[in-house]
């Protein structure tokens, strides 16, 4: 890589972080002030009734679930509304033509949407900590799953950037199938407290084996086995790199 594709990298980069600093307060608060209601609600009532999970403090356990369902959220759309503005505002063929590889682009606006994904999942464990005693099994594999949790759904929020040709478009996905997959996907429960047939229907539902293996990061336990979440999030990795690439060959959405 060039000197001059290593500036124009980190000028996307920053500029993207720079949007971010434009609203740290509500970009940092909201999921403070989220978090503190899911503890109080679920945490409080919930966990009043049901005071362990799999021998798991119920309020220690809804953790792992209540990061990992903002990152999911913050990831698709700081990396879906990056490029998706360029489109909409017409700039998007001034970086085609510009000197920087499709590669190169990725990384800047990938890498500046994980940022702020893994900044506000950072905000939401301390502030869990406030609440609940949380000690960490797995701490360097925690750190490498949500590292690749951020980079994963930031590249699918990447291609709903560039797939979405409306706000409304933009915002169908994450709310329509993202949010329910996730409610669904046993954040605040346990997989194995359904009984069949929904417990076996549950295991198609993706999110739970991204919400399982990040559990198992925290207790040394899942609701399937950490084999399975790491597959499925190389998985993912691997066809949304394999998705934008050919958007780029193609000019899919990007050039009309």
């Amino acid at each position: 890589m060039s000197l001059q594709n290593f500036h124009a990298i980190a000028s996307i980069y920053k500029f993207e972080l720079h949007r971010f600093r434009r609203t740290w307060l509500t970009g940092l608060l909201v999921p403070v002030i989220t978090t503190t209601l899911y503890f109080v609600v679920f945490g409080g009532a919930i966990g009043s009734r049901m005071t362990e999970v799999d021998g798991i403090a119920y309020g220690a356990f809804i953790v792992p679930g209540l990061i990992m369902m903002s990152m999911l959220t913050e990831s698709i759309f700081n990396a879906s509304f990056g490029i998706y503005m360029p489109k909409y505002s017409g700039t998007i063929y001034e970086l085609l033509s510009a000197p920087i590889s499709a590669t190169e682009t990725v990384i800047a606006y990938v890498g500046a949407a994980a940022t702020k994904s893994l900044i506000v999942g950072t905000i939401i464990f301390l502030t869990a900590h406030l609440f609940v005693d949380i000690h960490i099994a797995h701490p360097f594999a925690m750190a490498g799953f949500m590292l690749l949790i951020a980079i994963s759904f930031c590249l699918f929020g990447f291609i709903l950037g560039i797939w979405a040709q409306g706000f409304e478009q933009l915002q169908v996905i994450p709310l329509l199938v993202v949010t329910p997959l996730t409610f669904l996907g046993g954040a605040f429960y346990s997989v194995h407290m359904l009984a069949d047939p929904w417990r076996t229907m549950t295991l198609f539902n993706p999110i739970v084996y991204l919400i399982s293996g990040f559990r198992w990061t925290f207790f040394g336990r899942g609701d399937v086995a950490i084999e399975y979440s790491l597959l499925f999030v190389a998985a993912m990795l691997i066809l949304c790199i394999a998705i934008i690439g050919w958007m780029f060959r193609t000019g899919y959405r990007l050039k009309k």
